[in-house]
């Protein structure tokens, strides 16, 4: 049997040299926003009302919130930090619009479903490197590390019309940590349930024309049996990671950036064999160069190159795979008033090792962008077609308009198209069928959203239909007795979010509902691993000189098959967390996650994590 892996306007040249990496968007440095006081409150694990002003994710131009239409979330430094989170993938499935899948706990295999979409139906990217496996498709989220990341952009809805390939259902950057100001070096230590530990360093800084950051963390825990009906070893981890990044102003309008990451992370797992210790070990490395040059007042270019690599492998039950994708991106922008114009050319390489697969395939891309905003309008119209070396012609589109029609109120609506070409698995392992097409998606959202001195409401509805998905089924036209890929699917997912925060008196809330369905078009049956209802509420205060806060987390009940005969219940979580400055340069953070100790699967057979406590302190002078 096959080893499966589920998986409004700021000044031109000021937008302009706020992109420091390019090939999902570059990272801005634009933020206007101050840092938030000693002892400020934040909400940590939703979209706080609070935000940096400037998202580049949307369009892969650095641009205004009030000028980007995307349903779109953002979490600073200040929020990633005070949440506690684990890895990427816990903090992200706190966020509207998002679910977590995992077998077992932090390490293992991991999916995060956007708008209830396949988890290989999101683009993801680290510091503007396009991440992937060529295997079953989607990021490595087990191997995305959470100790340097600095602010992270998720965007909703599809942008294969500015990214390709992929984005089906959404977006997520995430960045890590970039020089600013006098040297500032860091430490922190953490400790926990279950032996538990983190110890993390670095540092970063500006001199004169140069900027870097540079850091490294530890993460190690006893773990917990994960099937405790099958097997009764504690599956334990072991996570090394590190990021480093340097930028150069070679003068006031060009500028060179580069950036580094690099995770290891090695889990004990519970695969198909009794009393086997398994074992996996997953490498994830991102490399990047972007040069961007500002010709005259209204018009830029910005030229990146990167690669990333993802490995996995498990022993003793023999697997290996590796993934590298090359990207190659040349992007030109053109402001000139309220209207900004984008062209960009595109080259995009896979390649996968797979025993005993070993192939490649490429992308040559150009894309077309046009946004408008003045008075109430706002406009944005995306064109974008994919040559690929195997399936031929892809064409995306896109457009989304908003208007103000009073203070603080907007409504908006877009429509747009999306696709995913198969990978490289899915058509040439002994599960594959060279003849698999691309998946393709059809998507229409309205929104309505109201924001004023910080508390903010917002409602989005939208309908996505895909067709020809790819499934694992029965026996077909590959060589494998236990099923193939094909493209016997179609699916509609569709649903409203609902998300809002405000502060009542000296506490602020947050929080948002999901009500979705995303289904098979065919047989009507809810897909699997997916809820109908999720709430997530959040509160925090300030009380003497601490930050106390508690979220609350719930979950309608979910199927772990497509026939909707395996049923995973519904549960709810409560987590506290608490946050102080023991000493000018010291900050102390302690959680309780899972207070309640709940029982609950997030896949069938696979146990998580009860009742754990976490405490860190920090050392960061100013």
């Amino acid at each position: 049997m096959f080893h499966s892996k589920q998986r409004f306007s700021a000044a031109p040249r000021r937008i302009a040299l706020a992109c420091a990496l390019a090939a999902g968007g570059a990272h801005a440095q634009t933020v206007t926003d101050p840092a938030p006081p000693d002892g400020a409150v934040t909400v940590a694990q939703l979209a706080a009302p609070s935000l940096p002003d400037t998202i580049v994710t949307a369009n892969r131009v650095a641009q205004p919130l009030t000028d980007v239409l995307a349903d779109v979330t953002l979490l600073d430094e200040q929020q990633i930090r005070d949440s506690g989170a684990v890895t990427v993938a816990d903090l992200l499935q706190r966020q509207p619009g998002l679910e977590l899948a995992r077998n077992g706990g932090p390490g293992t295999t991991t999916s995060l479903f956007m708008r209830g979409a396949e988890n290989r139906f999101t683009a993801v990217y680290i510091d503007g490197v396009r991440v992937d496996t060529q295997a079953t498709g989607g990021a490595p989220w087990e191997a995305i590390a959470l100790g340097q990341v600095e602010r992270i952009e998720i965007v909703r809805g599809p942008a294969a019309a500015v990214y390709g390939s992929d984005a089906i259902a959404g977006v997520v950057q995430i960045f890590t940590k970039k020089g600013d100001g006098p040297f500032s070096p860091y430490v922190g230590l953490g400790v926990g349930s279950r032996r538990t530990g983190k110890l993390e360093a670095g540092f970063s800084g500006k001199n004169g024309a140069v900027d870097y950051a540079l850091g490294a963390a530890r993460d190690l825990s006893r773990g917990f049996n994960s099937r405790p009906d099958a097997n009764p070893d504690l599956d334990g981890y072991r996570q090394t990671s590190a990021s480093g990044r340097l930028g150069v102003q070679l003068s006031d309008d060009h500028r060179v950036d580069f950036s580094a990451t690099s995770t290891h992370v090695k889990v004990g797992y519970d695969g198909f064999t009794p009393d086997l210790h398994d074992v996996s070990d997953s490498r994830l490395s991102t490399l990047g160069a972007s040069w961007s040059g500002q010709w005259t007042k209204n018009f830029s270019t910005r030229l990146s190159v990167s690669e990333s690599q993802q490995r996995y492998e498990t022993e003793p039950s023999p697997y290996l795979t590796k993934t590298t994708l090359r990207n190659v991106l040349l992007q030109n922008e053109w402001r000139q008033g309220s209207h900004l114009v984008t062209a960009a050319l595109e080259r995009r390489e896979d390649h996968l090792t797979n025993d005993p697969i070993d192939r490649s395939r490429h992308q040559d891309a150009i894309a077309l962008g046009y946004g408008y905003t003045g008075g109430p309008h706002t406009l944005q119209v995306n064109l974008r077609h994919d040559r690929d070396s195997e399936f031929g012609g892809q064409t995306t589109g896109g457009v989304a308009y908003g208007y103000s029609f009073a203070p603080g109120w907007r409504v908006t609506g877009a429509v747009g198209t999306a696709f995913r070409v198969p990978t490289l698995y899915q058509r040439f392992s002994e599960y594959g069928y060279a003849g698999l097409q691309p998946e393709k998606s059809r998507n229409l959202e309205l929104g309505l959203h109201w924001a004023d001195h910080g508390s903010r409401f917002g409602i989005v509805a939208y309908r996505n239909r895909v067709t020809d998905l790819i499934t694992f089924g029965a026996a077909g036209p590959c060589g494998s007795p236990y099923g193939c890929y094909a493209n016997t699917g179609r699916a509609v997912l569709r649903g409203v979010t609902i998300s809002g925060a405000h502060k009542l008196g000296p506490v602020n809330l947050a929080g948002s509902l999901d009500l979705q369905d995303p289904h098979d078009a065919a047989t009507g049956k809810l897909l699997a691993r997916r809820a109908k209802r999720i709430l997530k509420l959040n509160a925090d205060t300030r009380v003497a000189g601490w930050t106390l806060g508690a979220e609350w987390l719930a979950s309608s009940k979910r199927y772990d098959n497509a026939a909707n005969t395996n049923v995973l219940g519904g549960y709810g979580l409560v987590n506290l967390y608490a946050s102080t400055t023991v000493a000018r340069e010291w900050q102390l953070l302690a959680r309780i996650d899972n207070l309640g100790d709940k029982a609950y699967q997030l896949a069938r057979g696979y146990a998580t994590p009860g009742r754990s406590f976490y405490v860190g302190l920090r050392w960061s002078p100013k």
